[in-house]
């Protein structure tokens, strides 16, 4: 059988070279190669006078132009030559020379292999040509020392070469360089420790290197090599090593951050199909982890209480000062809730992303009962001080408590039942306290007007009318909130009012004695009723149930039927189940022709009704409406 030698076909901008067998004789014999290259020809020339070119090959000029994968081939053929059969004729120190020379050039051609591998991550210094032609050496010698092995015969000092324990250690040594030394070097920020600032360089580093890997280097190799999962894994035993080296330090709480962002790396898209995370593992073990947790989560709630306090502190002392809130579009306002807000929202949803559980990261805000107690005792410092600006910042205050209490209704997974239970009694009790503070002295000016309702001069129009442009006056005073504050303060005092109404009238100072007056009274009370509604749902008020209170009301004063009014007063005791049996005989009284008799059946059919009605669904106006 006649022995072949390779041709070669190289081109060094590429780095990869194609090769077929030619029969023995077409060239040298030993370490080159042979080429016949065809000449240039202009075209006129016929075949046969062409002349071919010829160009020899060597081991050297393989290694140069980055064709690994055809160096090594030509290596193994030599080493194949020199370890068969040595033959009499041959010279045994020829042979040694020529083992001596095989072995030197396989040293050079493993220090060509690892360089280029050492160079894989680092874009334009090699191409992906000769990284796939170092890759297929590699492989073809792990190939060769599986053939010594099946060999029953004694292989060369070199054999098993081990080239594929050599890549993965060359990767790993390269990984850790690479880590240890970022392209992207830690630049640390004043709010930032050293340690933050070298992971977070170390996570610029990754990112780069594994989308590199996936979107380059993996074509370099064959699928069964599985590129990208080598790569992963040797990242995460690096990592792993080097968070735990680091929890022996002081900074050890801020590592939960890079360990989430470092599974958001994993997760990005073009890695999550290339890289089996479960095959990975854990960064840190649990018994590592818990406490990184731990401490973190303490460390947030200690921050999170002492930037609170801070807060409410600053609002505090510019009251003190005599400062008026700023001013938004003419309406006070105040930062206190925008910025706790903000800032609970931000810790508690990074923390939940940090250590993967809800009820852990709401504990940061199990100090938020204590803080909103202490910013309800600075509002009530506010209102028993009464100073000039305190009513401003009352203002400005019922902006806060509604941002507030929104924010524990609608954002709840941010707190812990009870904390939000608890939280939000407090910010009723504030809202209501900032309206008392508010409307109490517009009800002292109108008390001149209260007295006169319900009684004989009340009949006459203008009297009424007073009222109403006192109400006007006052509800000038009362702007300055945020419109939803606002219109729920207006339709707060909308309410007392009505309320005072219905008081003045049921203490009986006016007797209505026939159908005439009672019917007169009924029409006043409708017309009063319409000027109410309004005056107060035209600056804000949304309480429409409140006109038809006192419409029912004025319905029983003029029906003179029993069955009508006990028809009326059921109806009336339906909607606003409130309604006692002391108002409805109050009401009655009004109108003295009707028997003590009458009014006990009245008050009995209505106790019969409400038995079946829920009166905690329904909001409240007669219990506010205190009657002997």
């Amino acid at each position: 059988m006649l022995s072949t030698l390779r041709r070669c076909f190289c081109c060094e901008c590429c780095g990869s070279c194609k090769t077929e067998d030619l029969p023995a004789g077409t060239g040298q014999t030993g370490q080159d190669a042979v080429t016949l290259l065809p000449s240039a020809t202009d075209g006129r020339r016929s075949p046969k006078e062409e002349k071919p070119q010829r160009v020899i090959t060597t081991f050297e000029e393989l290694l140069n132009t980055k064709c690994f994968h055809e160096a090594s081939q030509l290596l193994i053929e030599r080493e194949d030559r020199l370890f068969g059969e040595i033959t009499e004729a041959k010279a045994l120190k020829d042979h040694n020379d020529e083992v001596d020379k095989l072995a030197a050039d396989y040293g050079d051609l493993e220090t060509s292999v690892l360089h280029t591998l050492r160079l894989s991550l680092t874009p334009g210094e090699v191409s992906t040509q000769a990284l796939t032609s170092a890759v297929n050496a590699i492989n073809q010698e792990e190939h060769q020392d599986q053939r010594w092995k099946e060999r029953d015969r004694t292989p060369p000092a070199w054999r098993p070469k081990g080239w594929k324990k050599l890549h993965d250690d060359t990767l790993r040594s390269l990984v850790e360089e690479r880590m240890d030394n970022p392209s992207t070097p830690p630049a640390v920020q004043v709010d930032q420790s050293s340690i933050q600032a070298d992971v977070t360089s170390m996570g610029r580093q990754l990112n780069a290197d594994l989308l590199l890997v996936v979107e380059v280097v993996k074509n370099c190799y064959p699928p069964e090599l599985d590129i990208c999962n080598l790569y992963a894994r040797l990242y995460h035993q690096y990592l792993s090593a080097r968070l735990r080296k680091i929890l022996d330090e002081k900074d050890s709480a801020n590592l939960l951050q890079w360990v989430y962002y470092y599974t958001e790396i994993l997760q990005k898209p073009q890695l999550v199909n290339e890289i089996n995370n479960e095959a990975l593992g854990k960064l840190l073990p649990d018994e590592l982890l818990e406490p990184l947790e731990e401490q973190y989560l303490s460390k947030q709630q200690e921050e999170l209480t002492t930037y609170i306090g801070r807060v409410l502190e600053d609002a505090e002392e510019k009251w003190i000062k005599g400062e008026e809130p700023t001013r938004e579009d003419g309406c006070f306002v105040s930062p206190v809730a925008y910025d706790i807000i903000q800032l609970i929202n931000g810790r508690v949803t990074v923390a939940e992303k940090l250590v993967r559980d809800r009820s852990k990261a709401q504990n940061i805000t199990c100090q938020l009962k204590g803080l909103m107690e202490r910013f309800k005792t600075f509002q009530n410092k506010i209102i028993k001080k009464n100073r000039s600006n305190s009513r401003p910042f009352i203002k400005a205050n019922l902006g806060c408590i509604e941002q507030f209490t929104d924010v524990l209704l609608n954002r709840s997974q941010l707190f812990p039942k009870k904390v939000q239970e608890h939280c939000v009694l407090i910010l009723r009790d504030m809202k209501q306290s900032a309206h008392t503070y508010l409307l109490k002295p517009v009800h002292e000016s109108l008390k001149p007007q209260y007295r006169k309702l319900g009684t004989n001069e009340w009949l006459k129009k203008h009297i009424f009318d007073k009222l109403l442009e006192s109400i006007k006056q006052e509800l000038q005073e009362l702007q300055g909130s945020v419109k939803s504050c606002h219109e729920e303060l207006i339709g707060q005092l909308h309410q007392e009012v009505t309320a005072e109404y219905v008081k003045r009238l049921l203490k009986g100072k006016v007797k209505l004695r026939n159908k005439e007056q009672q019917e007169e009274a009924c029409d006043m009370i409708i017309d009063n009723a319409e000027s109410l509604h309004e005056l107060f749902t035209n600056t804000g008020s949304k309480e429409e149930r409140l006109r038809k209170i006192l419409t029912m009301i004025a319905e029983v004063l003029k029906l003179q039927g029993l069955p009508a009014i006990q028809m009326q007063v059921v109806s009336l005791g339906t909607d606003f189940p409130d309604l006692s049996e002391k108002h409805v005989s109050a009401l009655l009284k009004l109108k003295t022709n009707f028997t003590r008799a009458d009014r006990k059946t009245v008050k009995k059919t209505l106790s019969e009704t409400l038995k079946d009605v829920n009166c905690v669904a329904v909001r409240p106006f007669f219990s506010t409406v205190q009657v002997k």
